[in-house]
């Protein structure tokens, strides 16, 4: 058991993986000698050279169109975009290629790479450096979409990836990079897909996952302390796939869900698991089940605004409360 950060958690994930396969290899830009925008690959360069540590072009499509054409011919790239809002000019190589390969060719090729990339809001990066778009890749049949949480799930989940046969893209929140936790990376992890239950309650159950996960903790401990309201948390780990077989049961008890998402309202991943909780659980439901997301507006890059574009632990105790009334 060792103290790390978010950061170290996944430059760990991807340090191992280099050592056991040589078939990883990491490409994007500033990955190399720069380390990665947000330091991640720092280091990586020294110990595995540039043959596998891939510095690349400031072009996105191409990034993500070498990271396909390597995983078709028997590598396992980690690409690396450095915010998720670039993704929209990787669509083609993403979801018209890497997504629909395996399928189109029945089986007999795929596309085992990982698109690494980091997304939300907290560091006043303005509208073009703060989305969180994850409801376009959960769009995509196809594309395998992990968000972890916590310094854990960073490294395994990561390492979990990497041994998927379909692509997977994984976002990181930029504002947990220097988040503390402790990590053994000798643990057997959840399983792949699987949910975890972060509180147990049987008032109301809060649906979470990435950064989102830890506002609606906060929230969820206010709200025992002020109001004796016994709020069950659930950290998704991955959007796709979805876990419901864990909250099915909780949501059946509770009779009362939320779901907290920084992507925006419209349209957004709030919106489809709102539909799909109703749809499964719709008989043991008091009341109908809660959207808490993103302003539908572009990301200021005013700090005030741009915290309160998207939601707050105060804001989830809040409608909590409102719930529950």
């Amino acid at each position: 058991m060792i103290e790390t950060t978010y950061r170290g958690a996944l430059r760990q994930a991807l340090t191992d993986a280099m050592q056991e396969n040589e078939a990883v290899v990491i490409m994007g830009e500033e990955v190399g000698r720069y380390g990665g925008a947000y330091g991640v690959t720092k280091g990586l360069i020294d110990e595995f050279g540039e043959d596998r540590v891939i510095d690349t072009p400031i072009s996105e499509a191409a990034i993500v169109g070498a990271a396909v054409g390597a995983a078709m011919a028997g590598l396992r790239p980690v690409a690396e975009l450095m915010y998720v809002d670039f993704i929209g000019m990787t669509m083609d190589q993403l979801a018209n290629q890497a997504a629909k390969i395996r399928y189109m060719f029945g089986g007999q090729i795929g596309v085992p790479m990982i698109l690494r990339t980091q997304g939300g809001t907290g560091r006043s990066a303005g509208a073009q450096h703060s989305q969180s778009l994850e409801a376009y890749v959960m769009h995509t049949p196809g594309l395998r979409l992990a968000m972890p949480a916590t310094v854990e799930d960073a490294y395994h989940l990561l390492r979990q990836a990497m041994k998927q046969p379909d692509p997977v893209v994984f976002i990181e929140h930029k504002g947990l990079y220097t988040m503390k936790g402790e990590l053994d990376t000798s643990a057997e992890p959840a399983a792949w897909g699987k949910a975890r239950v972060m509180r147990e309650g049987s008032d109301v159950v809060i649906v979470s996952y990435s950064r989102q996960l830890h506002h609606a903790l906060a929230a969820a401990d206010t709200l025992e302390k002020e109001n004796g309201i016994q709020a069950a948390v659930v950290d998704l780990r991955t959007l796709n796939p979805i876990d419901f077989a864990t909250i099915r049961p909780l949501v059946e008890q509770a009779g009362r869900a939320m779901v907290v998402s920084e992507g925006v309202m419209t349209a957004g991943v709030a919106a489809e698991l709102a539909a799909r909780i109703t749809e499964e659980c719709f008989d043991y439901l008091e009341d109908p089940v809660v959207r808490v997301a993103g302003e539908d507006i572009p990301i200021s890059v005013s700090p005030l605004l741009e915290k309160h574009s998207v939601p707050t632990p105060e804001f989830i105790t809040e409608v909590a409360r409102m719930m529950l009334k």
